[in-house]
């Protein structure tokens, strides 16, 4: 009997030179903590602040140690998938959009495109859009691309187009094999002329909406307010064909929401989106990706199924995680929002634990696990009854009736061909505000609230629960995704996760209770607080890059003298530390320049977007406010091109984010020209502050653009107001180290 080849491989990545470089630094930090307890009685506040931060800092890189020990790949066989399972499964893909003028429809119009014209069988598929702003704009623009989805899924079928998002593939000539074709260029064409069209119909319905509103089909979006409208579920279209050119059903979904009726933001819409496809395919895998996350590699759904499928047990692969690629990047990462290092090195890392975090977008969930399922629980038909059941998942049987099928192992239809459009009053009655009242939805159910980062959260629920997850890595990158862009709109979307991953935190799915109470495992565990703690680092990280000042304005040193051979060690830390960052983004094909950008943008955040993420959680511990989620601006790939953003220029404005990176920048201007001057001759020099000043000019450089901003005009200037409040930070400052 032969034996069947696997679906896919799990491949531990060789780290020898890496894990002796870590042990080397960790050695070295260990010695700078013994050396600094061995004289703190010598020595004044300065020398016992930089004990204490240096102990945080040996703390963050163990816990970082741990997450990049044992790294994995998987490497998956699609081309066997068909051989093992002629009949595949169902799959609910899911597309989420908040804000139509923030997140122009036209992106998620590609991203929908992509997903209708994917390498899997279209009487297996389903798309839902949630668009929680309800817009009139968004659902014309849906049901535009749907027509023209008629001619571009027989194109991208009938070619094998890669990139299946008209806009990225449009944007460059045909590939060489594409031209073998007679006919080829003449479809391209007229292709390339609907796509064009298409674009401008969708810009004039957003330019002309009281003539869209107007429209009998579009009624129901003309008395909507922000905030308060009612659930609005449309079939665009249902599939009724099998052949492999067809198109899968295409839902738009509108949830209710109403001012007095709490909506969770993006977690609560995937609660919505998840009863919605329950009560309409009930699909057993669910795919979902944010509306600006386009399909770049078309076979992504069976490489996944490949991971899914192909273990020996459930509970090896709970969920598929997919890294967040992003298109229409800037050279070189100016704005550190890229993140290529940090999902080779670290997920990689995760992989060969309990396996990645989920990232809110490019990831495929066994619906049984969103619906609360155990891997021991196995087939629960002698478990489940009506009253039970309709307690945890809502009062609608339509929809608990589909729960109990899928939680009891029943034969779901094995297609989408059937009348999806009858079930839309059940899917109404699933998506009102009031649903999930007296419910375990958000809790033991779905996607878990409590956090910004509802993404992080969900999947530590998950892994609490005992499954484990896996990391599907494609080359070219599965998924696709535009990057916001620099200054205010990045440090906002980094303030929302340094926020959301900080309330994980305070919540029952915290990993301290989760390794004790649960199934979290110990090295999972450390692995999430290495991100989880990515706000409070920023206190100690603060309060370190003071020191080098206080002490050269206050004349003390919280560093060695330069004649001392204890000097050798914090220098060897920064030698070593930067020599292994600079290593492993060579390593991921990455420039020195991305490197420096990575470095200062650290620096940058911490200063910024990780205080006011304190802040705001400490506020919400309080009950003196609640966390607002923030929309990111999404753009297309071309937008910024050729403008100073695009060159990589810093943009601000008057938000008080800036204020304290500002007045950290001022103070070290003041502090290393009072160091040089204590270094000239009319001073009596002793060795002490070149330590200091060495520091205090790497933070400089860190904060070069800020110091660029105090020079430029319009939006890549800092507003006075800024320069006014951040001036008065410096004085107080400067008065006390004087004092």
């Amino acid at each position: 009997m032969s034996k069947v080849a696997p679906l896919h491989e799990r491949i531990p990545v060789k780290n020898n030179l890496s894990r002796a470089i870590q042990l080397l630094n960790f050695l070295l930090l260990l010695c700078l903590l013994t050396y600094r307890f061995l004289h703190l009685g010598n020595n004044g506040p300065a020398w016992h602040l930089a004990f204490i931060c240096e102990s945080w800092f040996t703390f963050m890189f163990f816990l970082s140690m741990n997450t990049k020990w044992n790294p994995v790949e998987y490497r998956t066989y699609p081309q066997r998938l068909l051989q093992q399972f002629p009949e595949l499964p169902l799959v609910d893909m899911f597309v989420t959009t908040a804000d139509s003028t923030l997140e122009p429809p036209i992106i998620t119009v590609n991203t929908v495109l992509s997903l209708l014209s994917v390498d899997y069988p279209a009487h297996k598929l389903a798309c839902y859009v949630s668009d929680d702003g309800a817009s009139a704009v968004t659902f014309y623009s849906l049901v535009q691309a749907l027509e023209f989805s008629k001619l571009w899924v027989p194109f991208c079928k009938k070619y094998n187009v890669r990139v299946r998002a008209p806009s990225a593939y449009f944007s460059t000539e045909p590939h060489a094999p594409e031209r073998n074709s007679s006919h080829f260029f003449d479809e391209w064409r007229e292709t390339k002329e609907k796509y064009e069209a298409l674009h401008r119909k969708i810009e004039m319905a957003a330019d002309n909406l009281v003539n869209l509103l107007g429209n009998e089909d579009y009624a129901v979006f003309s008395k909507i307010e922000h905030g308060n409208q009612p659930s609005i579920i449309k079939v665009i279209w249902e599939n009724t064909d099998d052949h492999l050119e067809a198109i899968p059903h295409l839902v738009y979904v509108a949830r209710e929401k109403r001012p007095k009726w709490p909506h969770h933001y993006k977690a609560g819409a995937m609660n919505v989106l998840t009863r919605v496809s329950g009560a309409m395919t009930n699909a057993p895998f669910m795919l979902n990706v944010d509306c600006d996350m386009y399909v770049n590699d078309p076979q992504v759904i069976l490489h996944a199924m490949c991971l899914l499928l192909g273990t020996q047990s459930e509970r090896e692969s709970g969920f598929v995680q997919t890294p967040q690629f992003f298109y229409g990047t800037l050279k070189d990462d100016p704005f550190g929002n890229q993140f290529v290092v940090g999902q080779k090195i670290i997920v990689h890392g995760l992989a060969g634990l309990q396996g990645p975090a989920y990232g809110g977008t490019g990831c495929v969930h066994r619906r049984k696990i969103i619906y609360g399922q155990t891997p021991e629980a196995g087939l629960m038909s002698d478990k489940l009854n009506e009253e039970s059941l309709q307690r945890k998942v809502g009062n609608s049987k339509q929809f608990a009736a589909s729960v109990a099928r899928l939680l009891c192992g029943g034969n779901e239809e094995t297609n989408h061909l059937r009348a999806i459009s009858s079930n839309v009053e059940a899917a109404i009655e699933v998506a009102s505000c009031s649903y999930e009242f007296n419910t375990c939805w958000g809790d033991e159910v779905g996607w878990v609230y409590g956090s910004a980062t509802e993404d992080v959260l969900t999947g530590i629920k998950i892994h609490s629960m005992g499954w484990r997850s896996t990391y599907l890595t494609l080359d070219p990158p599965a998924f696709l995704g535009c990057a916001p862009p620099g200054g205010p709109a990045a440090l906002v979307q980094m303030k929302r996760w340094t926020t959301g991953l900080l309330e994980i935190i305070f919540t029952k799915y915290g990993p301290v209770l989760a390794v004790l109470t649960k199934k979290l495992e110990l090295r999972q565990s450390l692995a999430y607080f290495s991100f989880l703690l990515w706000a409070p680092r920023s206190v100690p990280e603060m309060c370190y890059s003071l020191l080098p000042a206080y002490c050269l304005l206050s004349n003390n040193a919280f560093l060695p003298r330069i004649t001392e051979p204890a000097m050798v060690i914090p220098a060897g830390i920064f030698v070593v530390n930067q020599l292994n960052g600079l290593s492993e983004f060579i390593s991921c094909r990455q420039s020195v320049r991305a490197w420096w950008n990575t470095q200062r943008m650290t620096r940058i955040i911490s200063a910024t977007s990780g205080l006011f993420g304190i802040l705001s959680v400490f506020l919400k511990l309080l009950r003196l406010s609640e966390t607002i989620f923030e929309v990111t601006p999404k753009t297309s790939s071309t937008e910024d091109s050729g403008t100073k953003a695009g060159s990589g220029w810093f943009k601000f404005d008057s938000s008080p984010i800036f204020v304290p990176g500002l007045g950290l920048l001022f103070i070290h201007m003041v502090a290393f020209s009072v160091g040089l001057w204590r270094l000239s001759p009319f001073y009596g020099w002793e060795g002490i502050g070149v330590g200091e000043m060495v520091c205090s000019a790497w933070l400089m450089l860190c904060f070069l653009p800020f110091l660029k901003g105090l020079f430029r005009k319009g939006s890549y200037g800092i507003p006075w107001s800024v320069i006014m409040k951040a001036s008065v930070l410096a004085l107080l400052f400067i008065k006390f180290c004087l004092n």
